[in-house]
């Protein structure tokens, strides 16, 4: 794994808003603590998403964009991109390889956090279609698209971004983590940055003590011990 002092630049690819915050807000509050640079990329706005709403699917995605930013002040993280496109539709096309290796050239991480491209058999929330489509895009971003001159080439010739090695992947919603994090001490600030997508979890009763719990077991698992919450990740090396 990349020791953390080589860890500058963060770029987190998701589907939809909120997802950022589920599978890793209390590792990028942490980033955030230490300096480094984190930016979302955000494939969809959640048009698609809601709970008993009145709103269509434009106004839904302005909510939900604005949703999404306030959750990422919550962990401090400024620098959001949002791609637009259309909610429960996302494929990994050669658009989208193309939409996210651009990113990656114009942020120039050294990590990458994006979905697991797999079904989780064990869990199946994280394992809605665009969630995968998104994952195995973005890992096709990564390697080899974005570190490879002559992939699409537009984005040097028409857009001045060279190539870009991205040297580790953490994938979330998995089925077998392989690195934890104790988020313990920034577990207020991920379930503020949830708790922000009120069109999403304000119906949810309970579900303050359904993140601490859900996170507090996986605290157990990762041998944290009780009272520690922690998030999960499968480290893929990509340098």
């Amino acid at each position: 794994m990349l020791p953390e002092s080589e860890i500058n630049r963060v770029l987190v690819v998701t589907a939809h808003p909120d997802d950022a915050d589920f599978g890793a807000a209390g590792s990028v509050a942490l980033f955030v603590d230490r300096g480094v640079e984190v930016t979302y990329l955000l494939v969809t706005d959640g048009d698609a998403g809601g709970n008993e709403r009145t709103l269509d699917n434009s106004g839904m995605a302005e909510l939900r964009r604005t949703e999404q930013l306030a959750a990422a002040k919550a962990v401090g993280v400024t620098d959001l991109r949002f791609l637009g496109h259309p909610d429960g539709q996302v494929v990994p096309s050669l658009e989208l390889r193309r939409d996210i290796a651009r990113v990656i050239r114009q942020v120039r991480p050294d990590l990458v956090i994006t979905h697991h491209p797999d079904r989780n058999y064990r869990f199946v929330a994280p394992s809605h279609p665009d969630h995968r489509a998104v994952g195995g895009a973005a890992l096709d971003a990564v390697y080899p698209d974005a570190r490879n001159p002559y992939a699409f080439p537009e984005l040097a010739r028409d857009e001045g971004l060279e190539a870009w090695t991205v040297r580790e992947v953490w994938l979330t919603g998995g089925p077998a983590p392989d690195h934890w994090v104790d988020v313990t001490g920034a577990m207020d600030r991920k379930l503020a940055a949830l708790q922000s997508h009120v069109s999403q979890v304000a119906h949810v009763e309970g579900f303050a003590d359904f993140v601490k719990s859900r996170f507090g077991a996986w605290g157990e698992q990762a041998g944290f011990g009780e009272g520690r919450y922690a998030e999960g990740f499968q480290v893929v090396s990509t340098a």
